[in-house]
């Protein structure tokens, strides 16, 4: 009896083990360790979202030839990984870009370049509603752990010289009071160039987007950089 009993302990303690072993093999597959999913995190692609008008919308353009598309293009030539959607209205104003900010900016979204203004300053828009819009945006993605580059704008010589200091004050002081990346003039480089411009002479040419892409790529590299620093390690 005894050594019958032995044999059944016996048998007993290695289904045990192997049970248990399972258990241990099934539970590493269905939940990596953190160090692997950390990997995941850091390497996935930075997904930015680019906010605005029709400067970002690439009115008069291919859509691969706008803003976003080109942005895109541009980074993973260098060997970065980014998906940037394009979330460009064309007629938008700051304050509309605002009341389509939640639906425009998913979840998961990880930076977003806020490009708006420019209507404001052509409807001769009050600098200080500009200024509330712009503020509540920024706050709000702040407020989602979201990375966020300011793209600033000028007003037009014809806006008045008064207007046009009051305007253009609104983005650095925004990008200072909330520590963000900033962009000075969207359409450094390009503004009032006839040749960069469409007849409108408004609304940049292709060769325009890339020479506004080429500017402001640094900064874009910078945003990427500061979204991965937030990544789990």
């Amino acid at each position: 009896m005894l050594a019958v009993d032995g044999r059944a302990a016996y048998r007993s303690y290695w289904t045990l083990l192997v049970s248990v072993q399972m258990g241990v093999l099934l539970l590493a597959l269905l939940c990596p360790p953190a160090t692997a999913q950390s990997d995941a995190s850091r390497d996935r692609p930075v997904r930015i979202v680019a906010l605005g008008d029709s400067l970002t919308a690439g009115l008069g353009l291919p859509l691969g030839a706008a803003f976003p598309a080109r942005l895109e293009a541009a980074l993973k030539a260098r060997g970065i990984a980014a998906e940037i959607a394009n979330a460009g209205v064309s007629g938008d104003t700051a304050s509309r870009g605002l009341a389509r900010l939640d639906w425009s900016v998913p979840e998961g979204t990880d930076a977003v370049i806020v490009e708006l203004g420019a209507n404001d300053m052509l409807l001769g828009i009050d600098p200080k509603v500009t200024r509330r819009a712009l503020t509540e945006i920024v706050q709000r993605l702040i407020g989602r752990g979201i990375v966020v580059l300011l793209a600033g704008m000028q007003a037009a010589p014809n806006m008045g010289a008064e207007y046009g200091r009051e305007f253009a004050a609104i983005y650095p002081e925004i990008a200072a009071h909330n520590d963000l990346l900033i962009y000075p003039f969207f359409l450094d480089g390009v503004a009032a160039d006839a040749k960069l411009n469409q007849s409108d002479g408004i609304h940049p040419t292709a060769a325009a987007v890339d020479a506004i892409v080429a500017r402001i790529l640094p900064t874009v590299e910078e945003l990427i950089a500061r979204v991965r620093r937030k990544r789990p390690t």
